[in-house]
């Protein structure tokens, strides 16, 4: 008789933090998660990077007026040309893939659901404290 050993996958979804850990934002997220004793997973996109499915799936529930800060060093460093080709989601992947740092931090995918940015209120209502 043959057994075979197969390993199934996890089942159990984590909660995954996507940021950079030298952003303020990002680390008082990461703090707050510690302090309610919320397992999490850090994903540094600047060093573990990202692929195009993880920022469509962003775009799926959210916008990419959302996902790309504006307001960053980042996207004023980039020419107005590139600016305004910002037009579709297309664009807009295509640009978070090439200057991870235009997205605006954190984002949190909570078991499927997805969040951006970081204040105490956002975080108690989504995790009901």
């Amino acid at each position: 008789m043959v057994s075979y050993r197969v390993q199934l996958p996890r089942l159990i979804m984590t909660i995954t933090l996507y940021g950079i850990p030298n952003c303020d934002t990002v680390k008082k997220a990461r703090t707050w998660l510690a302090d309610q004793q919320q397992e999490f997973t850090f994903h540094d996109f600047k060093k573990q990077g990202l692929t195009r499915e993880i920022v469509a799936g962003w775009l799926k529930q959210l916008s990419r007026d959302v996902l790309v800060n504006r307001k960053g060093t980042t996207w004023r460093a980039l020419s107005d040309e590139r600016k305004a080709s910002i037009v579709d989601d297309e664009a807009a992947i295509a640009l978070m893939l090439e200057n991870p740092s235009v997205i605006k931090r954190p984002v949190m995918d909570n078991h499927g659901a997805f969040s951006v940015g970081f204040s105490d209120a956002q975080y108690q209502q989504i995790f009901n404290r």
